[in-house]
């Protein structure tokens, strides 16, 4: 079967923002509250809290996106909630009132349009919420109720909300606040397609979903694909799955997947033992212990091995997200360690995402320490986004590190070196993540002998045919290209 998949998202660098944290917004606009009592902006952020981040405000930042390079954005849940993550949807038809509602979001999506920024939006398709319609006419009605076969009621009186009593329905993770929908009913899967065909047809670009791994009814995310690719075949169908995907990947389901298992070893390879533990050691992913180049370089060559190709130019490849703690943190606050492993983002194949924040220096421990209000600009750090800039327009201006071919030349040590190709056009990347200058010669066969530093403060010396030698700072990472 020939596998096909979303050419844009090939050359997409994609932005995750967290709607009630990225911006609340400057212009007038009309709110569902007019004093409301959110927390303060620059506070810690706490689990059940809202600071106030809206559609609106995320249409007033679209420059700031544009100017960063970013041509996606990835929202977390949009939809109407009573939680500030909105993971608990109640109405998948409404986009939040406190966000701005429909109307904001239909202007933001024809901004972004305008501006060819794609816009994915998360699908919580797994599980509902206490408050969802549908759960909410069982809690009034008992067994009564017209709904009882969208969930997996277990016995009587429903214990929604006292925790001294077992919960008698089936919630994710065992969590009584989110009913999980019985998705062998014929009705919940059509509602559920319905949803995903609607947000298509107003518009969106595609879909991130919420582990979809945990919907495990026979045919059923073929049948999502083929619903969604009809209206729109340019459509971005990513899930949320932390590891070995191929079940998923096999072009009839997910055109990627977000690419952990780029993100635990790049982590561990950049940041070696500075990693903080405490920060890492209870999530679906492994960045840790070190490794050296030998190490990494035959992780991600079998992680490149794992999918096809097609499929390998669509993952979401990423270094932190909702679900994490921030890099910089992970790091211990060591900045080489950020700055290295943004490069290795920023030259791999696939989609690269940055979490809103991450580009200026934003610092956070896990959730919901992660989650914090976008800073001001007096808070940012310069020299971040700087390089951020300049790697994400380095990858604009060359096609051959967003498709091109990806092949490892030198693993040694401390010192990871490989090439992306695409017809004449070859890019040399090099690293060193030790603390020690390093100088390494390998026969190297690219035949335009790229020399010219595009980014970093290495140096290439060419010998005779194909002898490299490369000198490579401390803590430091060079890409290299021919000087036309």
């Amino acid at each position: 079967m020939q596998i096909s998949t979303p050419d844009w998202v090939k050359h997409a660098v994609f932005y995750q923002i967290f709607p009630d944290r990225f911006a609340q917004g400057q212009q007038t606009r009309k709110h569902l509250l007019k004093s409301p009592d959110w927390e303060t902006w620059d506070d810690m952020p706490t689990l059940q809290g809202y600071k106030g981040g809206t559609l609106w405000g995320v249409l007033e930042q679209l420059d700031y996106l544009q100017d960063l390079g970013i041509n996606a954005i990835y929202f977390t849940p949009i939809f109407q909630s009573a939680s500030n993550h909105r993971y608990h949807t109640h109405d998948y038809y409404q986009v939040d009132p406190l966000l701005g509602g429909n109307l904001a979001f239909k202007q933001l999506l024809e901004a972004a349009h305008k501006r060819n920024i794609k816009v994915v939006l998360d699908g919580v398709f797994n599980h509902a919420s206490r408050g969802f319609f549908f759960f909410h006419d069982i809690l009034e009605n008992g067994p009564y109720s017209p709904w009882l076969n969208w969930f997996t009621i277990e016995g009587w009186p429903l214990s929604a909300y006292d925790g001294a009593k077992p919960a008698n329905y089936l919630g994710w993770g065992g969590n009584r606040a989110l009913p999980v929908f019985n998705h062998d009913n014929p009705e919940v899967r059509e509602y559920i397609m319905d949803i995903a065909e609607h947000w298509i047809e107003f518009g969106v670009d595609g879909w991130r979903l919420d582990v979809p791994f945990e919907i495990t009814v026979p045919g059923f995310w073929q049948e999502f694909r083929d619903r969604v690719k009809a209206i729109n075949p340019e459509a971005y169908i990513v899930g949320e799955v932390w590891d070995d995907s191929r079940q998923w990947l096999d072009g009839t389901q997910f055109d990627g997947v977000m690419n952990y298992l780029f993100t635990a070893p790049t982590i561990a390879f950049t940041a070696g033992d500075r990693v903080v533990l405490e920060q890492v050691q209870d999530r679906s992913y492994y960045p840790y212990p070190a490794l050296l180049a030998p190490d990494y370089a035959q992780k991600i060559q079998a992680l490149l091995q794992l999918y096809p190709w097609e499929i390998q130019l669509t993952q979401l490849n990423l270094l932190a997200s909702h679900d994490t703690a921030r890099l910089v943190t992970i790091a211990n606050n060591d900045l080489p360690s950020v700055e290295l492993a943004t490069l290795l983002l920023l030259t791999f194949p696939g989609a690269p995402s940055i979490y809103y924040g991450d580009e200026v220096g934003l610092t956070g421990a896990l959730d919901p320490d992660s989650r914090r209000g976008f800073p001001p600009s007096s808070q940012w750090k310069l020299d971040i986004l700087s390089y951020h800039r300049r790697l994400i327009a380095l990858r604009h201006a060359h096609p051959a590190l967003r498709t091109g071919e990806y092949r490892i030349l030198f693993a040694e040590n401390t010192v990871y070196v490989f090439a992306r190709i695409l017809d004449a056009e070859e890019i040399l990347v090099a690293v060193n993540t030790g603390t020690a200058p390093a100088t390494v010669s390998f026969n190297c066969p690219l035949q335009s002998k790229p020399s010219w530093c595009l980014y970093g403060f290495g140096t290439t010396t060419w010998r005779d045919a194909e002898q490299l030698t490369l000198e490579i700072p401390p803590r430091q990472g060079c890409i290299f290209g021919r000087m036309d």
